[in-house]
Formats: C-alpha cells, sequence, structure tokens
C-alpha cells in the first residue's frame, strides 16, 4: 500500500502516520511538498492511501485540506480520523544561543500554535513561513545565521539540530485531527476494512450555493438534520474563492450513509443547495 502524506521526513504528519491504526504493516510511504499533492495524489491514483492534517485544537481547520477534499470529492473519500497530540519544539543547530535567534521558520498552523511563546520569549525574531515543519528544521540545519525552527523534537536528531525547548504551544491538549483518504473507488473495499467495527460514525459533507438568498437559508437546509434527530457536530464556512460574498459550508454528522435517516437529510439538503458532496462515511 502506498500512503502519501506531508513531507519530508520529520513532520507531524509523519509522526502521526507511525502511531495511528491505519497502515498496514510493511506499507510503502509517499512524500508530497503539500497537502494538496497528497489528496490529489489519491486521486490520480499515484497513492492507495493519505493522511492529511484537517483540524486543530488550537488554530481551527487546515483550510488546504477542506479545498482540496472539495476538489477532489468525485475521486477521493475520507475513510477513517486520528487525533494526534502535538508537542512543538523549538530547534536548533548545536551550541546555538537562543538568546541569539534572530529568525523562527515553521509552518504555519505551529507558528500560530505557539503565537503566545513566541511573543513573549523570542519577541524580536522575524518569523518565516516554511512549507512544512521538517523543511524549516532542514534550512535550519543548512543555516550558519542564528535561526530556528519549531518543529517535533523528532526532526532535531534526523537534521543534526537539537532541542532548545519542547512543550512550547500555547494550550497543553494540543491535538491535530487527521483523516484518512482512500479512493472512491475503493468504496466497497474500505467499508469491508470497518466492518466489524464498532462505536459510532461520522459522515463529513460540503454543500454551497443555496437556494434564493433570504434570512434562515442555512438555518433551512440544516433542518434536515435535526428535523431527522441527527446530531451535526462540526460546521464551518469557507470562501468559494470566486468572488466576495460566496461561500461553502462544510459540517460533520453523526451517522454514516446507508442508514435511512442520513440519506433522507442528504437528498433532502440537494434540493436547498446548488451541490452536496459526500465527502465520507467513517468510524470516530
Amino acid at each position: 500500500m502506498r500512503v502519501a502524506y506531508l513531507g519530508p521526513p520529520g513532520t507531524f504528519s509523519e509522526d502521526a502516520l507511525e502511531v495511528s491504526r491505519f497502515p498496514p504493516a510493511g506499507f510503502s510511504p509517499m512524500i508530497t511538498e503539500t497537502i494538496p499533492a497528497a489528496v490529489e495524489a489519491v486521486a490520480s491514483g499515484q497513492a492507495d492511501r493519505a493522511l492529511v492534517p484537517v483540524e486543530n485544537s488550537i488554530e481551527g481547520s487546515v483550510r488546504p485540506t477542506l479545498d482540496a477534499l472539495v476538489e477532489a470529492a468525485d475521486s477521493v473519500r475520507i475513510a477513517g480520523e486520528y487525533d494526534h497530540e502535538i508537542r512543538s519544539a523549538l530547534i536548533g543547530r548545536p551550541g546555538l544561543d537562543p538568546r541569539e535567534i534572530s529568525v523562527v521558520i515553521s509552518h504555519p498552523q505551529p507558528l500560530a500554535q505557539c503565537a503566545l511563546f513566541l511573543r513573549t520569549e523570542l519577541p524580536s525574531a522575524e518569523l518565516r513561513v516554511a512549507s512544512s515543519t521538517s523543511a524549516a528544521a532542514r534550512e535550519v540545519a543548512n543555516s550558519e545565521e542564528p535561526w530556528a525552527a519549531l518543529a517535533p523534537a523528532r526532526a532535531a536528531r534526523l537534521y543534526g539540530c537539537e532541542v532548545i525547548r519542547e512543550g512550547i504551544e500555547d494550550e497543553p491538549g494540543n491535538v491535530t485531527r487527521f483523516l484518512w483518504l482512500a479512493p472512491r473507488a475503493a468504496e466497497g473495499s474500505v467499508e469491508a476494512e470497518h466492518r466489524d467495527r464498532e462505536g459510532s460514525w461520522k459522515t463529513s459533507l460540503a454543500f454551497a450555493e443555496l437556494g434564493a438568498d433570504h434570512p434562515g437559508a442555512l438555518v433551512d437546509a440544516l433542518l434536515e438534520f435535526s428535523d431527522r434527530d441527527i446530531n451535526l457536530v462540526r460546521i464551518e464556512s469557507r470562501p468559494m474563492r470566486r468572488e466576495l460574498g460566496r461561500y461553502r459550508f462544510f459540517i460533520d454528522v453523526e451517522g454514516r450513509t446507508g442508514e435511512p435517516p442520513i440519506d433522507a437529510a442528504i437528498e433532502g439538503l440537494k434540493s436547498k443547495a446548488e451541490w452536496v458532496r459526500n465527502l465520507g462515511s467513517y468510524p470516530t
């Protein structure tokens, strides 16, 4: 099984992949440079599965993942989820004096998750964005400048750096929710993987272009679920990326497709929105 995830080695995505229950023994890792590239790898058949971050308990949703899922909804589906504890570390070249740090590099999510630490402990340091935490660690390792990176502690070992401070996230219990993605064509086989799993299920949907713009249009759409006693566990809006004031909505509801109330609610939602995309049903 070929599994795509955000690289290079040493990212939080790689950490999550190693400890999650999803990949079978002997899987083949496929590193991508961006999150959308990992989703596209499954859509194009280059990868059999992907593990991508979608939501963080401090900073909220990972927007590239949401947008990529909508674009690839016809060929990719969510098949599982995994909550991974995130512990960020400040790392630098061996011997670096923390008082001399002039630049801190990382992915936008850790920079936001550690904002309080950066403001109070490194107020004069310039913050720079990298494509991933491990790319930041690699850039720091290759520079002669007094730079540091925010990354998993294991990235320090991989790139010849050392941990200066660990556990620097603003809030304890920092958790990122990851999604396990599979090809839409493999829906039957994925269902078979989970057939014997007990517990609750979740269905993720995206929809947009509600009918005539009027007060309560979104409420009318969501009534398709509440009227059937279906619990809504998450809702978020994202710009349509066309023009100002147009949005698409992402919701997670309890239950799975194949259950009459869920199927009926989705059909009802289709009568209220121009398009509805079922991103997948999966065990929680």
